[in-house]
């Protein structure tokens, strides 16, 4: 039975960088096995979605696993939710959420509380199974600064606004209904009565105390985004015929596998972040790929590196992920597995967001017709024999290689 995986280096693509000599992160890198890679396969360029659209992480891995968003996108909420373990009910409304740092008068002074790595457990509790108006509100810490919120009662709605503003220096959006229906005012007056009390339990918690003490910034406000409830979706194996998995630290990507129906188990030691286990996540891999078609695996920290503008970092941690990259190579080799490495989207280091900039991808693999391409990166993959595609293009392509794709018409 042929099988494939999907490695992908999370915000991985960028653009020109004058420091660099010009070159991005991935063209200034020292990737051998990157460039093996693409020396030894088809390349190509990849826009996620779709030209001229700025993916999200969420919406660019339902195209990579032949979803279009456009059309099923549940909102990020749900997706976090899900890739945290919590069973949504119909009803529920799912948020992304930030710990944050604000003032006095909730000026946002940190929208990721200096990215904080401890304590967010004993802060959570301090909210998570209170009740607001007759709703429950179920809170559950991430990866550092990152949480899941779920409201759980009746009538509520998705329609409402987002409170983070996504900048510093601003004030806490207040929390609006997007429509005229009392459900989604309910749900907005209950989302800010949640983020005054928060603030209020957050700033008298002792593990703030104890960062105020450090000099590190307290984690003392909630910013919430991402409003949305749970759609259901045709499975992946009942719509193309396979068995799938997702490998990865952060919520949002396990998400995507849950809602799918996929496997999304998390794996010891990935966290979603620069010290995240690379040899623990590829173990996964290999063992997943015993009884599933299609396994992708998520390197979140070049997205990291991307938000926060440093390059040298970015640069240096994709040589990081390029010298353990060698042992999934060879297992792909040994096994005639196809193997396709790219990312989902780019994170330009000078606008420290994502962008809509497509991505080098590079696939080896038994049959796979081999360009002329001879090293990895950016403008190497524009010459390709793959061309330009989009995520569910690449889809597509890989169930032919592995015998799973329909022929359409006579």
């Amino acid at each position: 039975m042929k099988k494939a995986v999907i490695f992908i280096m999370d915000g991985a693509g960028d653009r020109a960088i004058k420091e660099l000599g010009h070159l991005t992160p991935l063209e200034a890198a020292c990737t051998p096995n990157l460039d093996y890679m693409a020396r030894n396969g088809i390349n190509g360029l990849m826009y996620t979605v779709g030209p001229g659209i700025i993916p999200g992480s969420d919406t660019s891995h339902m195209s990579l696993f032949g979803y279009d968003p456009r059309k099923c996108y549940p909102g990020r909420g749900p997706l976090e939710a899900l890739g945290e373990g919590v069973d949504l009910k119909p009803g529920d409304v799912a948020f992304r959420v930030n710990f944050a740092t604000v003032d006095d008068s909730m000026r946002i002074i940190d929208r990721r509380a200096g990215r904080i790595e401890s304590g967010t457990h004993e802060l959570a509790r301090l909210i998570d199974g209170i009740e607001i108006d007759g709703v429950k509100i179920i809170f559950k810490p991430s990866v550092q600064h990152r949480a899941v919120l779920v409201l759980r009662g009746e009538d509520l709605s998705d329609k409402v606004s987002d409170s983070d503003p996504h900048h510093e220096g601003v004030p806490v959006r207040k929390v609006v209904p997007l429509d005229n229906t009392p459900e989604a005012k309910r749900t907005a007056e209950i989302l800010n009565k949640l983020m005054r009390i928060a603030y209020e339990k957050f700033n008298k918690a002792e593990i703030n105390a104890k960062r105020r003490e450090k000099g590190l910034l307290p984690a003392n406000m909630i910013l919430i985004r991402g409003a949305g409830m749970l759609r259901q979706i045709e499975t992946i194996e009942k719509k193309y015929g396979i068995r799938g998995a997702i490998v990865s630290g952060v919520a949002i990507v396990r998400g995507v596998g849950r809602l799918l129906g996929m496997d999304a188990p998390k794996v010891k030691g990935a966290t979603g972040d620069p010290r995240t286990n690379i040899d623990a996540k590829i173990d996964a891999v290999i063992n997943l790929l015993r009884d599933h078609d299609i396994v992708l695996v998520n390197i979140k920290a070049p997205d990291v590196f991307g938000h926060d503008g440093n390059f040298i970092g970015k640069m240096k941690f994709i040589e990081k992920i390029d010298r353990h990259l060698r042992r999934l190579i060879d297992y792909a080799i040994e096994n005639d597995i196809y193997m396709i490495v790219s990312s989902d989207h780019s994170t330009p280091c000078s606008k420290r967001d994502h962008s809509s900039d497509p991505v080098p991808l590079a696939a080896i693999g038994p049959d796979v017709r081999v360009d002329s391409v001879e090293k990895f990166g950016e403008r190497f993959a524009a010459l390709g024999g793959l061309g330009t595609i989009t995520g569910m293009g690449l889809f597509g392509t890989i169930l032919d290689w592995i015998d799973k794709a329909e022929k359409f018409g006579a």
